[in-house]
C-alpha cells in the first residue's frame, strides 16, 4: 500500500482506494497536530516559571537572555507541529502513522517533564537527566519521519539543535550551582 491522504491507502498490487479515513481528512492531523503544540507548549511554559530561586541561580554569560527563549519555543513548536502534519500525511500505512503519533506523544512528555523538573521541582540535575530521553526522542522522530517524510525530518532539525545546545547550558547550570536538595525548593 502506498500513502495517498491521511488514512487513504491504495494497494499497490490492484491500484484500489481503500479510505480508511481515521481521523477526518487533511484537517484532522492539522488540528491535531496544532492542539497539541499548543497543550504541550502552554504546559511547559506554565510550568516554566523566572522567578527569584531561577534569578538567583549562577548561568553561563553566554546564555541567551531570557525574553529570546518564548519566540524561539514558539518557533519549534510550529515547526513540530509542521512536521507532525507531514509525516502523518506520509506515512506508508496506519501502522506508520501510529508510531508516528506515539513517538510525538512521548516527546511531548519528555519536553514538559523538563520544565517541571527544572522550573516547577527546581531541580535542574533532574532535569538534566531528562535531557536524554527527550534527545533520544527528537532524534527517533528524525530518523523516522525520514524515511517518508524528508521535509519532516528537515523541520525537526533545529528542535533537535536547540535541546542540544539546552542540554549543554542545563549541565553547566548544574555545574556551577550543584547539589541541588529538596529544601532548596522552598523560597
Amino acid at each position: 500500500m502506498t500513502a495517498l491522504a491521511v488514512g487513504q491507502f491504495r494497494d499497490t498490487r490492484t491500484g484500489d482506494r481503500n479510505h480508511m479515513s481515521w481521523f477526518g481528512g487533511h484537517w484532522g492531523p492539522v488540528l491535531v497536530a496544532a492542539v497539541t503544540a499548543t497543550v504541550v507548549a502552554g504546559a511547559g511554559g506554565a510550568a516554566s516559571t523566572i522567578g527569584p530561586w531561577y534569578r538567583g541561580l549562577r548561568k553561563p554569560s553566554w546564555q541567551p537572555p531570557p525574553w529570546l527563549f518564548g519566540p524561539v519555543w514558539t518557533l519549534i513548536f510550529a515547526l513540530i507541529a509542521g512536521a507532525g502534519v507531514i509525516g502523518w500525511e506520509a506515512a506508508p500505512s496506519v501502522t506508520s502513522a501510529t508510531f508516528l503519533l506515539v513517538l510525538f506523544g512521548i516527546n511531548a512528555v519528555f519536553n514538559v517533564a523538563w520544565s517541571v523538573l527544572f522550573f516547577t521541582m527546581r531541580r535542574p540535575d533532574w532535569a538534566l537527566i531528562d535531557i536524554a530521553p527527550l534527545w533520544l526522542t527528537i532524534l527517533a522522530l528524525v530518523v523516522t519521519t525520514a524515511q517518508f517524510a524528508g521535509t519532516a525530518a528537515l523541520l525537526l532539525m533545529p528542535y533537535l539543535l536547540w535541546v542540544t545546545f539546552a542540554g549543554y547550558l542545563n549541565l553547566v547550570i548544574v555545574r556551577l550551582n550543584a547539589p541541588f536538595t529538596v529544601t532548596a525548593q522552598a523560597e
